[in-house]
């Protein structure tokens, strides 16, 4: 697949996925997105790739949606563009298996909101996050309102996206919106170290584990342990269950093939 604005390269069984518009700061445009899209379900597909992690090229992460190509948006085309953002970052959100962000740079608006679909964020000393929306006259439009709160709270998310201000990857990792910080040169290493220790877990057991986080999250904790049981049960329908158990109780190294 040809792309203008991604690049798309497998190191063992972590994919990488680079926005690569950098004289935009990766801003979201509607062609970026579609190519995302189509990116993320050649992902899918492939069996062989067992962690994604997605970056920017040059100073940004992604700086945003293209404000260019909103400001003439009518109410339903406004909308329009909201629910394709949304229904993308979902997808990101609801893939098999783990996610990392590796934040190098602006990651603002739609660049946050992305980042907020992701399971895990590494981020460079150097990143900058927020939610600026407010002060262009609109509210974010990606998911920001739904998952900021879910993951740092109502009264924080509220405080950030009514000042739209934006602050460094510091702040971000106290108030729980990114996992670690860690030197620019070894944001890389760090996300692809994170990435392959993922992908040498049992795939399956992956994927219901992330499922039985984002379903049961969504509901009280009686509903929630049921969904944990039925996921927990369906593993053991799994060879990779069989390997995984024979493995330990044989003292050898364990070889998951995703059955």
């Amino acid at each position: 697949m040809n792309c203008e604005f991604v690049i798309f390269e497998k190191d063992a069984n972590v994919g990488i996925l680079t926005i690569n518009r950098p004289k935009a700061l990766n801003a979201l445009n509607i062609q970026l997105m579609e190519e995302i899209d189509a990116t993320l379900d050649l992902v899918a597909a492939d069996e062989n790739v067992r962690a994604l992690i997605i970056t920017g090229a040059g100073k940004g992460f992604i700086a945003g949606a293209d404000i260019a190509t909103m400001k003439p948006m009518n109410y339903e085309k406004g909308k329009a563009y909201g629910v394709q953002g949304s229904a993308l970052f979902r997808k990101i959100e609801l893939m098999d298996i783990p996610i990392i962000a590796a934040v190098n740079g602006y990651a603002l608006g739609g660049g946050n909101e992305l980042m907020l679909s992701c399971d895990i964020v590494i981020a460079s000393e150097k990143a900058k996050f927020g939610q600026p929306e407010i002060g262009l006259g609109v509210t974010p439009g990606f998911g920001g309102t739904q998952r900021l709160p879910r993951i740092v709270g109502v009264r924080i998310a509220k405080e950030l996206i009514y000042s739209g201000r934006i602050f460094g990857a510091i702040e971000a990792e106290k108030i729980g919106l990114v996992n670690k910080v860690v030197p620019s040169e070894e944001l890389m290493d760090t996300a692809k170290a994170m990435a392959q220790n993922f992908a040498k877990m049992a795939p399956i057991a992956m994927k219901y584990a992330k499922k039985a986080i984002n379903e049961g999250i969504q509901t009280d904790i009686e509903n929630a342990v049921k969904i944990e049981n039925e996921y927990f049960g369906k593993c053991f329908s799994t060879k990779d269950q069989e390997e995984g158990m024979g493995a330990f109780l044989e003292k050898r190294k364990v070889l998951f093939k995703n059955q």
